[in-house]
């Protein structure tokens, strides 16, 4: 079989049964929202397995490459696995499992390991496609201008989502900020900075893959990613419950870009 082929298969194989083991251990715990917190750790598994593999037994790709992309993605990984975790501890199952719950009785374990961990098995398989078949080649042998690009977008999209976080959390443990509408920091200028960040990510990881022969093909990965922000679990979900919940958000979205910073409108 193809190096690539078996590559990709390997780590689908890996994924799938990393979150098949996560819908076991959901069961008792009647908690789905675990998924949310195995997301990262489970990209920065599937980027030690292709280092590990593509130091002999696949292939002998460039190491400058495969230590820079794995870094990067591994780096990402925990850093969203810790946050997330924090984040949910104690807070019981999110409102979105919660209600398929309710919706579905009996019959929502089966379906959560359908709807919810293979799919994102396979979504995350997809998206980290770029962290796979850069470490294949054994050319360029070194770093170019794309893979020290890609860190640099990279590292500013990984900024992005640490101050935005930090940002809201502060917000949200401060007891006279209850109900308020987030507005202030990087959440004065993007609705969603994190997201933003989160997307930019992405790219600087293609662009990285984009240094090798045919790397440039993983472009559907950056752009998979910054849709379902914009379009699918991110944006719209969250959006829609806040307009509901919170006071005032629909006039902070009137001024607020969605997405990309810009300067709120005064007006």
């Amino acid at each position: 079989m193809d190096p690539l082929y078996l590559l990709l298969s390997l780590n689908l194989a890996l994924v799938a049964g990393s979150m098949v083991l996560l819908w076991l251990v959901s069961l008792p715990l009647r908690d789905v929202s675990i998924v949310d917190i195995a997301w990262g750790a489970n990209g920065a598994l599937v980027a030690l397995a292709s280092f590990l593999l593509t130091r002999g037994p696949l292939a002998d790709g460039a190491l400058p490459r495969g230590l820079l992309i794995t870094v990067m993605t591994v780096i990402w990984g925990l850093r969203l696995t810790v946050h997330i975790g924090r984040r949910n501890m104690g807070e019981g199952e999110d409102y979105r499992y919660a209600a398929m719950r309710r919706e579905h009785g009996s019959a929502f374990p089966l379906r959560s390991l359908v709807t919810v961990f293979l799919f994102q098995a396979l979504l995350l398989w997809a998206i980290t496609i770029p962290v796979q078949v850069a470490q294949l080649p054994s050319v360029p042998p070194g770093l170019t201008f794309l893979d020290l690009a890609g860190a640099a977008l990279w590292l500013v999209g990984l900024g992005f989502e640490i101050v935005a976080d930090r940002q809201l959390s502060r917000f949200r443990a401060d007891p006279e900020a209850s109900g308020e509408v987030m507005d202030q920091g990087l959440w004065k200028y993007s609705r969603h900075p994190n997201y933003f960040g989160e997307s930019l990510v992405w790219w600087g990881i293609f662009l990285v893959a984009a240094a090798t022969p045919g790397g440039w093909m993983t472009f559907f990965s950056p752009l998979l990613m910054t849709f379902f922000l914009l379009r699918v679990s991110g944006v719209p979900m969250l959006e829609a419950s806040l307009a509901e919940r919170k006071e005032g958000y629909r006039d902070y979205m009137q001024r607020t870009s969605p997405f990309i910073p810009w300067p709120p409108r005064k007006d």
